[in-house]
């Protein structure tokens, strides 16, 4: 595979700066573009970005003055993980569970009145399933609470109730809250996610297959600054 990472204005909602690779190198390159095109590194304020070690050294390297918040969605998806490895170790003794995937990880909200009917009963018959489960729908209420100093509080008293279960796919989970605090809690007073770079690698991925994939990665680059980048293009209003 070649990979290549989008810098993305979250203000315009607009591609910036591609590169080809997906290391620590790229968060340099970003900051070398910008410095060439009078942007100091110092003026970066917010970076809003997933949990890849890479990318958070390239970051704090590159970017030292900004503050890292860690993408909501990624976190959430780390979580349904979780959530889907007791699932998965329940089915292997409860025949009952199988096809039940989506009916744990979907939220609830989103449940068919048969499915919710199904969740109730599995989540009262099976406990350690439905403490998971409970655990899980706890942890969304992270991302409403008011200010930082109520977050971290709910989330300390959210790690503590996950160790008294010791669900080890909970725990796990937990250690990478740990290892990641600031930036998960940092959401609360920032607001910011990836949400717009995933539509635009929507954009990126449907121009791949149009394309039936590019050859030559500059291309590529080329297309994607093309489609997602805003750019402006003054034509000529005529000719003499």
């Amino acid at each position: 595979h070649k990979y290549v990472t989008l810098g993305v204005d979250l203000d315009e909602s607009r591609v910036i700066f591609v590169t080809e690779g997906k290391g620590k190198a790229t968060l340099h390159n970003l900051q070398e573009h910008l410095e060439n095109k009078g942007v100091e590194k110092e003026q970066i304020e917010q970076i809003s970005r997933d949990l890849s070690p890479s990318f958070i050294a390239g970051a704090a390297e590159a970017f030292p003055s900004a503050e890292i918040t860690f993408d909501r969605f990624h976190v959430v998806k780390l979580l349904n993980e979780a959530m889907n490895q007791v699932r998965i170790s329940e089915r292997k003794e409860h025949d009952a569970l199988k096809g039940h995937k989506y009916t744990f990880l979907r939220n609830r909200e989103n449940l068919t009145n048969k499915q919710e009917v199904s969740l109730a009963e599995m989540i009262d018959l099976y406990p350690t399933l439905g403490q998971a489960y409970r655990l899980k729908e706890l942890f969304n209420d992270l991302w409403s609470m008011p200010d930082k100093v109520s977050a971290e509080a709910f989330l300390k008293q959210w790690c503590e109730e996950v160790e008294k279960s010791k669900i080890s796919a909970f725990m796990k989970f937990v250690k990478t809250v740990r290892s990641h605090w600031s930036g998960i809690i940092h959401f609360v007073e920032t607001k910011i996610t990836n949400g717009i770079l995933e539509g635009i690698n929507s954009k990126v991925q449907l121009a791949k297959r149009r394309a039936r994939g590019y050859r030559n990665i500059n291309n590529f680059i080329n297309m994607i600054y093309f489609l997602c980048g805003k750019l402006k293009f003054d034509y000529p209003l005529g000719f003499t």
